[in-house]
């Protein structure tokens, strides 16, 4: 199957913001600047909060971005009679963009309460400053691959609430990928001997297990979202925005509380605190690069869920599979190549077994036996899926559902 520009620019735009989404923030993490009362030399930069506003500010942006799309083709489904608005509205009839060209990017229902999204961003929200308080203790290679684990999470919770039945053949992806996660987090604790930043080898042995706790969050959302969302048909590129305006709002007010509670262990400023946003802000002016970082680790997310999204729809969920291992090799290899951190030959061995997991859970290995051994698969792969921080959508037209969607492709959810 041949692909087109249009075709092969979102898939690199997906592999590139995708990368670059984990890699900018562990570069965050990574680098030292002075407190505001210049005490205590410079100090690593540890504002696992802060960032999370700063994602979920990313996500916001799809929302910005499909309100564009939404207006500036609003003439042209009009003509067509497909517009689910107020075709008389005055921005409609105001807007100075006219996109004349068909987009699947904003078909679905307009009629929602927005709120159901909340429950949503709330675990988003866990999950998120979870996974970079994680970041934090451990290297961005196994951050990346431990997240892996959100699949098997999703199906078992799948199992339980939404009451699945999973093939045998998706068993023995979940088993693949348990086993490719035991041999990620071995390796951290056998050959790992250098500690991450100022943290000890047993904080890096704790800052895996709250990724797999991260992803147990991620898998509720999911679950959620399978269950009271996806019945509207809600275009992708919306639900996210509105997630991330949930999350912006929900842990930017958080933020206050956070600054009064002292938590010994914290590295976020001189008192101490949960986080110090202060402190954080004198720590960019300090250092330009954590400024860079941030904003690399907003506009990343933004542009990858709208990447990973496109792809979806313009390839398949099996396409996007791929591409998003192949983003846990880059970020392997920069990882390696900067020398964030060792090279440890086990960790092949885990990511290996992560992707034939994934494969093997996902029908993909059959999809593209068929496709590029025997013959083309019957009916067409194209769904209306959805990533989570990170990446995952359980939001398909309801002829297209399949018995598993919940954790078809949850292995994707984004940072």
């Amino acid at each position: 199957m041949a692909f087109t520009p249009y075709q092969l620019f979102l898939a690199g735009l997906m592999l590139v913001t995708g990368s670059l989404n984990t890699l900018s923030t562990k570069w965050a993490d990574r680098q030292t600047s002075h407190f505001c009362d210049g005490t205590g030399g410079n100090v690593t930069f540890e504002h696992p909060f802060l960032q999370g506003v700063g994602m979920f500010l990313g996500e916001f942006l799809c929302l910005l971005a499909f309100k564009f799309i939404w207006y500036s083709t609003a003439q042209y489904r009009i003509e067509r009679m497909v517009y689910k608005g107020d075709a008389s509205s005055r921005i409609v009839r105001y807007w100075p963009i006219k996109i004349q060209r068909e987009t699947r990017l904003v078909d679905g229902e307009q009629t929602f309460n927005p709120f159901i999204f909340w429950i949503a961003s709330i675990c988003d929200m866990l999950s998120t400053c979870l996974s970079y308080i994680a970041l934090n203790y451990t290297s961005a290679s196994s951050f990346q691959m431990l997240r892996g684990s959100v699949m098997v999470f999703t199906a078992i919770l799948s199992v339980i609430f939404l009451r699945r039945n999973l093939t045998w053949k998706q068993w023995l992806g979940i088993l693949t990928v348990v086993a490719g996660l035991a041999v990620v987090g071995i390796s951290d604790i056998i050959f790992s001997k250098h500690p991450e930043g100022n943290h000890t080898n047993m904080e890096k042995i704790a800052g895996d297990a709250l990724i797999l706790v991260a992803m147990l969050f991620t898998s509720f959302q999911v679950v959620y979202e399978e269950r009271f969302v996806r019945k509207h048909n809600i275009p992708p590129l919306q639900v996210v925005g509105w997630e991330g305006t949930f999350g912006f709002c929900t842990l930017g007010l958080l933020l206050i509380p956070f600054y009064f509670i002292i938590v010994p262990t914290s590295n976020s400023g001189p008192d101490h605190r949960l986080e110090d946003v202060p402190t954080a802000f004198c720590q960019m002016g300090g250092n330009w690069v954590i400024i860079l970082a941030t904003l690399g680790n907003v506009f990343s997310i933004a542009f990858f869920n709208f990447a990973g999204i496109s792809v979806t729809k313009e390839l398949s969920s099996t396409t996007r599979m791929v591409l998003d291992s192949g983003r846990t090799l880059i970020i392997w290899i920069v990882s390696l190549a900067l020398q964030w951190q060792a090279f440890y030959p086990l960790q092949i061995i885990g990511f290996i077994l992560l992707v034939i997991g994934m494969g093997i859970y996902n029908d993909v290995w059959t999809n593209l036996f068929r496709r590029f051994i025997t013959r083309p698969p019957i009916s067409s792969e194209r769904s209306q899926l959805l990533p989570s921080h990170q990446d995952a959508s359980v939001y398909e037209s309801t002829s297209n559902i399949p018995p598993n969607a919940a954790a078809s492709f949850a292995d994707t959810v984004n940072t």
